[in-house]
């Protein structure tokens, strides 16, 4: 079996297989990171695409020495912190109703309250509105952390600050999810283990 680097290695020389083996590897990971940042399936695969387009346009500026997977991630971050510009920018020109608005999610979602299921589910869509609402700068570290399970040492390689600021930034998008999720559902947004 051939290691990692060895493949990261052979892709910054420009070998093509070596760096369809690395795609391969990663797709799936680095798809539910973009997910969850864009909010929104078919944009993310989209983003999914450009990401390594670009990766492979600067694939010899790659460093072999440094995580290939850390270097992908911080291009498909950078193509989401564009991406949501790009989007901000459309809604400003637009100047219509956004249906991620406060006022659109204040619209009861019919959802019977004994379906358990319904609620979780309620819940879990609410918790994605949010998190896809955060400022990036608190979003990245949250998604790498919490949802990728990385530690606070490599997601703070990966976007490259402090240890420190990553703690900091993580917990600052945790009591943000919390406020707002308190804000739109009425009593405790989760119970134990709900998620």
């Amino acid at each position: 079996m051939e290691y990692p680097d060895d493949l990261s290695a052979r892709a910054a020389n420009g070998e093509r297989a070596a760096f369809s083996e690395l795609m391969r590897q990663t797709k799936a990971a680095l798809f539910r990171v973009i997910r969850r940042y864009v909010g929104d399936e078919q944009e993310a695969w989209d983003l999914l695409q450009e990401t390594y387009a670009a990766a492979w346009i600067s694939i010899r500026r790659y460093d072999p020495a440094r995580p290939f997977e850390a270097w992908l991630r911080t291009i498909a971050l950078n193509k989401c912190r564009d991406w949501s510009r790009r989007r901000f920018v459309r809604r400003l020109i637009r100047s219509g109703i956004d249906l991620s608005a406060p006022e659109a999610l204040a619209v009861q979602d019919g959802s019977d309250p004994v379906d358990d299921r319904m609620e979780t589910a309620g819940r879990l869509l609410r918790l994605n509105q949010e998190m896809y609402r955060l400022p990036p700068h608190l979003k990245a570290p949250l998604l790498l952390t919490a949802i990728e399970g990385r530690s606070q040492a490599e997601t703070a390689g990966i976007l490259g600050i402090s240890v420190k600021t990553v703690e900091t930034r993580v917990a600052r998008a945790r009591r943000k999810l919390s406020d707002a999720l308190r804000e739109t559902v009425a009593g405790p947004p989760f119970s134990e283990g709900s998620v």
